[in-house]
């Protein structure tokens, strides 16, 4: 998205009007002093309501900690175990833990800016009516996310109406209820969704459109739902399912679009604009000029991808110069054997487009900066096989790069680094011609890896390996069960080795072609799909369950599970179709994608789910506190209320607050 930086907050400060009015001294196109009765101002204040999905929600870690951690799908691996418990494990978790404290913060400060526009658009001079009620109706949808996030995480906060445009600050702001909420959520959405267009404004594919506003109002209506509300004495089920089938039925005269393969989804060059994003935040190009203008320097993937030289005598190459990975030196968010288990990857290709679970070297035979092809290869020695239970007949043998990278300068944004092809199996040429181009996702290694490919350095094995069967490979093979005590990673060596700090690597943030990566080793500039259309075809199918017809939605769950299906496999047809398989469905599909938090808690699952696969946080969740997460301490501080305000129940204030 190019981001017009025209209007700017000096301060995000939390609360629902303790916001400082924004400051027009940054980049002003009119020449002159902007207001927010100028066209230009007022557009560029409307832009300016995108700028924290790019910037921080959807870019850096606090959010996807709120909105995936303490859940049946996540753990904290066993090289970083007490990273962020707060958020994954409810482990100490209080008003002044950053993530929550800032997710709080930026929504809030979000809903100001979406205000401003909303409230001001009579006083703008110059522009067309049908710009400015486009662009109502973007802050509109806009708003209603943020709103939404609000009180799916935070509960019944205060609906704001604050506007940065006045600078007025309310220190006794009082709470509205969920129910306030939701129809403020949905009247926005179905506002919005009257008037925007199937194309973006100005051309601009990170800008809502009507999709977008109907795909937020049925995930909204489907998060109310949870909480018992109707709507003119029809409940929100209904209401969830009318939306998303009039957007599957109407899906052409929307836009909507859903890949009929799943590998099709990820592939890294379908990365951009992905026609099935129904929301999108867009990255950074180092080829086109918007690199100048979208400040968005995601670094998720060093989160959820591990760290492959904690072997390091085995993957020997130094983590800052990791030209495939990129630097993953964070390593805080891994499966639960749940996340694992719920998939059958006998048949089911989402598993290896979820987790990466094989990790091999890397040449660059063109740039040469970390050697060609032939200077790449490991040779397995005595030293190294007997550590990692290699069988000895594999000694003087080697394993060679599975991709070859390269590098040039970009247009913007420095040098880039991207694939050239993967190297075939078997053949040990190193001829470049050779190279496999046609690889949708270089991180994606088809499952399962053969026993004689000599590709990689290490192999993490979903299949439970015997010892005679490990013996059959070159590459070093750890059982991805024998990672856990129960549903917990080991936090100490079991076989000699650092094996039990690898897990298997959610790799939906990592991205890895021409022009979206450059520079920094831990920053990645690809595109975030904030939804999509699948979560359509969930919804669709969880509201027929919820409303207790559930066959009605088994098509939908079909229609994914099929494009789903790995060449020469049929996905299995579902026993009944009851809640488990719909929450289970959504882990499949949706994994790590900013959404199983909010849907346990519209399932009121948490004590069970957690009592199941993740007894770590089940220990600390207490289900009178922690459906919401708690108020931000930088909010209470700011108020004269906060007593009566409360916190959530997270002991800080006199009174829950609610």
């Amino acid at each position: 998205m190019k981001t017009r930086k025209i209007l700017y907050m000096s301060a995000l400060l939390a609360g629902t009007l303790s916001f400082t009015s924004c400051e027009l001294d940054e980049y002003n196109p009119t020449g002159g002093d902007a207001n927010i009765e100028a066209f230009d101002a007022w557009e560029g204040l409307e832009t300016y309501c995108y700028s924290p999905l790019a910037e921080q929600l959807y870019s850096v870690y606090d959010f996807l900690s709120v909105a995936e951690g303490g859940t049946d799908m996540w753990n904290t691996p066993g090289g970083n175990p007490d990273y962020a418990k707060q958020l994954i494990y409810y482990d100490g978790l209080t008003t002044n833990t950053n993530a929550s404290n800032k997710v709080f913060k930026q929504a809030y400060a979000c809903v100001a800016s979406c205000n401003a526009v909303i409230n001001n658009v009579d006083r703008v001079e110059g522009g067309t009516d049908a710009a400015k009620n486009t662009l109502v109706a973007e802050a509109k949808t806009l708003r209603a996310f943020y709103n939404l996030l609000l009180v799916t995480y935070y509960g019944p906060v205060t609906l704001s109406d604050a506007d940065i445009s006045t600078g007025e600050i309310n220190t006794t702001p009082q709470r509205n209820t969920v129910e306030e909420f939701y129809t403020s959520i949905t009247t926005d959405l179905k506002e919005a969704a009257e008037v925007l267009g199937t194309e973006p404004y100005d051309g601009n594919y990170a800008r809502v459109t009507k999709k977008t506003a109907l795909g937020l109002l049925a995930r909204a209506y489907a998060q109310g739902a949870g909480e018992g509300l109707s709507e003119n004495g029809v409940s929100y089920w209904q209401r969830a399912k009318d939306v998303a089938e009039d957007i599957i039925r109407n899906a052409s005269a929307y836009n909507v679009y859903l890949y009929d393969d799943v590998a099709d989804l990820w592939a890294q060059a379908n990365n951009r604009n992905n026609p099935e994003a129904l929301f999108i935040v867009s990255g950074r190009d180092a080829n086109s000029e918007s690199y100048n203008y979208v400040n968005m320097n995601n670094n998720l993937f060093t989160y959820t991808v591990c760290k492959p030289n904690a072997v390091n005598d085995l993957y020997t190459q130094v983590d800052n110069q990791n030209y495939y990975l990129g630097r993953t030196n964070n390593n805080t968010l891994a499966p639960t054997p749940y996340a694992i288990d719920v998939f059958d990857a006998s048949w089911d290709k989402r598993y290896e487009n979820t987790f990466m679970t094989a990790f091999g070297n890397f040449s660059m035979n063109e740039a040469g900066w970390v050697g060609p092809y032939t200077a790449r290869c490991f040779t397995m020695n005595p030293v190294v096989g007997k550590k990692y239970g290699i069988d000895s007949k594999f000694y003087g043998k080697m394993i060679y790069p599975y991709v070859d990278m390269s590098t040039s300068p970009s247009t913007y944004g420095g040098n880039q680094y991207y694939p050239t092809g993967v190297w075939p199996k078997g053949d040990h040429s190193g001829d470049e011609a050779n190279l496999i181009t046609d690889v949708k996702n270089v991180y994606v290694i088809d499952y399962p890896v053969a026993e004689d490919d000599d590709r990689f350095l290490f192999v993490l094995s979903k299949d439970y390996k015997t010892a005679d069967q490990k013996a059959n490979s070159i590459y070093f093979t750890v059982n991805i069960a024998d990672l856990f005590d129960g549903d917990q990673y080991k936090t100490t060596p079991f076989d000699g080795t650092n094996s039990y700090q690898l897990y298997p690597s959610l790799i939906k943030f990592n991205w890895c072609y021409n022009g979206v990566w450059t520079n920094h080793m831990q920053r990645k500039g690809g595109d975030m799909m904030v939804m999509r259309t699948a979560e359509i075809y969930l919804i669709a199918a969880e509201a027929w369950e919820r409303l207790g017809d559930p066959e009605q939605g088994r098509k939908y769950l079909d229609k994914l599970r099929n494009r789903a299906a790995r060449p020469g496999t049929t996905a299995p047809a579902l026993g009944p179709i009851t809640e488990d398989v719909i929450l289970d469905e959504y882990a499949r599909e949706m994994a790590g994608e900013f959404t199983r938090w909010a849907l346990l808690k519209r399932h009121h699952k948490f004590e069970e789910r957690l009592r199941q696969y993740n007894s770590r946080a089940a220990q600390f969740f207490n289900s009178s506190i922690h459906y919401c997460r708690p108020i931000s301490y930088d909010f209470l501080q700011q108020i004269d209320n906060r007593d009566e305000y409360g916190d959530n129940g997270y002991g800080t204030t006199a009174s829950k607050g609610y």
